[in-house]
Parts: C-alpha cells; sequence; structure tokens
C-alpha cells in the first residue's frame, strides 16, 4: 500500500502546481451548466413537476466534471512513459496492483476534490444537502470516479501519444455522458434510443447520483432502483479495476 499511496499522492500534487488545470476543469462545467440551465429555464418540465431544467442537469453537470476529471487524469500515464518514469515503476520490487490503484486513486482524489467544490453551488440550483447526504455523495463519487479512471488507465495504457488519447476518449466519453440522462430523461426517448441508455454503464451512475441528491443515506437503501444502479456501478467498478491490473501484469510479463 505504501507504493500505491506514493503514487496517490504524485498524482495530486501534480494536479495542484498546474492552477490553469484546475481553473480549467472547473470553469467548463460550470459554463455549461449557466448557458443550458437559463437557456432552457422556461421550455422544460420533468414529469408531472415544474423541476427546472438547471436542477435537473445539475447532477448531470457533477456527473460530467467526475468523468472528465477522473478519466483525463490517467494522460500522466502516457507523460510517465515518455519521461522514463514508467519504466522504472515496472521493474520497481512492487505488485502491479500497487501500480494500479496509485494512479486510479490519484486519478480518483483529482476528480472527488473538484466535485468538491462544486458541489457548494447545489442551493443554487435548489438543492439542499445536509452533512450526511454530502458524505454519502463523496463516498459515491469515489467509487464511480475509480470506475471511470480504470477506463481510461486501459486506454491510455495501450497508446503513446497525448493527442491520440484525446481523440479516442472524445470520441468514447461525450457519447457515454449524452446518452446517460444527463441532457434528458430516459423516458420519453427513442425506442432504440432508450434501450442504447440503458445499456449505458454512465447512466447507473447518473441514477445513484440522482438519487443522493434528494435521499438520505438510510432511504437510499430502502431505494429499489437505486440499489440496482449501485450494484451495476459497484461491478463496473470492479471489472475496469480488474482490467487495468491484467494490463499491467502483462506488460510486466513482456
Amino acid at each position: 500500500m505504501k507504493g500505491a499511496w506514493v503514487l496517490a499522492q504524485r498524482e495530486v500534487l501534480r494536479f495542484f502546481r498546474q492552477p490553469s488545470r484546475l481553473l480549467g476543469s472547473l470553469v467548463q462545467p460550470l459554463m455549461l451548466w449557466f448557458f443550458m440551465g437559463s437557456g432552457f429555464a422556461d421550455s422544460f418540465i420533468s414529469g408531472d413537476s415544474q423541476l427546472s431544467y438547471s436542477e435537473f442537469f445539475y447532477p448531470g453537470i457533477v456527473l460530467m466534471l467526475l468523468l472528465f476529471a477522473a478519466i483525463f487524469s490517467t494522460i500522466t500515464l502516457i507523460e510517465d512513459r515518455s519521461a522514463g518514469f514508467l519504466q522504472g515503476v515496472l521493474v520497481a520490487p512492487v505488485p502491479g496492483l500497487s501500480i494500479v490503484l496509485g494512479k486510479l486513486v490519484g486519478g480518483t482524489l483529482v476528480a472527488w476534490l473538484q466535485v468538491l467544490v462544486f458541489l457548494l453551488l447545489a442551493p443554487v440550483a435548489g438543492i439542499g444537502l445536509s452533512m450526511e447526504m454530502i458524505l454519502a455523495l463523496s463516498a459515491l463519487c469515489v467509487l464511480i470516479g475509480m470506475g471511470f479512471t480504470g477506463l481510461g488507465f486501459m486506454v491510455a495504457w495501450q497508446l503513446d501519444s497525448v493527442a491520440g488519447y484525446h481523440a479516442v476518449m472524445s470520441v468514447v466519453l461525450i457519447p457515454l455522458w449524452f446518452l446517460s440522462g444527463a441532457l434528458f430523461p430516459i423516458a420519453g426517448a427513442a425506442p432504440w434510443l432508450e434501450w442504447v441508455m440503458q445499456c449505458n454503464p454512465v447512466t447507473y451512475a447518473l441514477v445513484v447520483l440522482r438519487k443522493a441528491f434528494y435521499l438520505l443515506p438510510t432511504q437510499l437503501i430502502a431505494d429499489v432502483a437505486f440499489v440496482r444502479a449501485l450494484l451495476i456501478t459497484g461491478g463496473w467498478t470492479a471489472l475496469t479495476t480488474a482490467g487495468a491490473a491484467w494490463v499491467v501484469a502483462r506488460s510486466r510479463r513482456s
């Protein structure tokens, strides 16, 4: 665990030493939420409630911040390979799982810290959060962040170009987020589109976050839809973590 913690700490320190990266990662979702929330303010109704689009879109924009920050934090793998640092880590006498956990925990912490800042805007969206709900949201964001950092890890491990990584992940990540229910409800979508959204792992991550914004932890446990989405999200995290460990083990053998 010491090796994993050293790598995780390195990721967080690297992030805070790049103020422009911190500013850009927070300003982009904030602008998107403001302009889209304002633009659809008078034209969106969710079911029988008069839920504003700004409030509806807020969990989706939090998820966007979490996913983009978590996945793109793994670009450092490509940079470390180019600098020779990754090769040194691979031959070090530490288990491959330590390397994976170090990178995944570091990337997740970077994303989680940004989400905590954005949660301060929940009252602006009309969502009241208690301390219990904030703690539950924090834990859920860590689970979701780990899963998608693992996805980014597997892709970054195979690539040698930062530009190539951006191109691949933009093609994958943006559709995943668009088709998660963040921009519009799944109910009412075309049948084929609804089927695609139901197969999207990001959809269940969004369900987990939406529920956690309105229900206390004791209520979440009793909510069938939340438990189902949480199990799928946990399974996705386990799958991507195992996949990341497998690509590292394969590289060390070769």
